[in-house]
């Protein structure tokens, strides 16, 4: 569930574009939630050190760091911040978009996109000037400028047998309960739960909720736990096979992530 917001983030007063991509950087408090806007030029948002919710038409979006998310022009859009973050905002000419996805989605951030916010981000440079920063601009856009997206990192669903069990895995990302144990519960079978899954997350229970205990590893970072005590508190017996999980999604090791945090 979502906590009430303690920072109502200011809406951005820019009438025009000072150019046809422009970046926007911020610092986001914990808690913190922008008004519900939209943008007469496409926008991605990237971020680093937290997790960013959006939601956009009724529809949750969930990122964290190695996911950017990508909303067109026009599109109205709220977005919110449990714990503190570095944030990016990438700006993007309508006519500039025709390589973007149609509809609001998830995009990958590749290493070198990631390398040109942050270059830009300790350069202080919202617009390009330099011949170079306009070739780094072009790249970032090259990178990001993708059909190859995802809708949901962590699909939710209203089905009346799985969304009560989406529900307390994310209350209790720890919970180890069997799939066969929670079809008992809800009073259905384990092959009808399975089904279910497939059709309306588009994955497995278990991949689920494995992607919930990521997520969730990255607040017990935050909060200043070692890599082995994340590893244990999400019920691993050493830390190697939690590392493996978290590189597979986030394309980096929990200590490169920590490196990264704002506290």
């Amino acid at each position: 569930m979502r906590k009430p917001a303690k920072h109502l983030h200011p809406s951005l007063s820019i009438d025009k574009a000072p150019s046809d991509v422009f970046m926007n950087f911020e610092a986001f408090l914990s808690n913190t939630e922008t008004r519900v806007h939209s943008h007469p030029w496409g926008q991605v948002q990237l971020i680093s050190g937290g997790i960013l919710e959006m939601e956009v038409e009724e529809t949750r979006f969930l990122a964290p760091p190695h996911l950017a998310i990508w909303v067109p022009p026009g599109i109205m859009h709220t977005s919110f911040n449990r714990k503190p973050l570095s944030y990016c905002s990438l700006n993007v000419a309508l006519h500039l978009t025709e390589n973007f996805p149609d509809k609001t989605s998830l995009i990958r951030v590749t290493s070198i996109a990631s390398s040109i916010v942050d270059d830009f981000r300790s350069r202080r440079i919202n617009v390009a000037q330099t011949e170079a920063d306009k070739r780094l601009v072009q790249v970032l856009l090259d990178q990001l400028a993708t059909r190859d997206t995802q809708h949901h990192f962590l699909p939710s669903s209203d089905n009346k047998y799985i969304a009560p069990i989406l529900a307390a895995v994310e209350e209790d990302p720890t919970d180890n309960t069997s799939l066969s144990e929670w079809a008992e519960r809800v009073h259905t079978t384990e092959r009808t739960l399975a089904r279910h899954c497939q059709s309306e997350l588009g994955m497995s229970f278990t991949e689920w909720r494995l992607r919930v205990r990521y997520l969730y590893s990255m607040e017990l970072l935050q909060k200043g736990q070692s890599v082995k005590e994340v590893a244990f508190t999400l019920g691993y017996n050493q830390a190697s096979p939690y590392i493996a999980m978290f590189r597979k999604y986030a394309g980096q090791t929990p200590e490169q992530y920590k490196s990264k945090l704002i506290y």
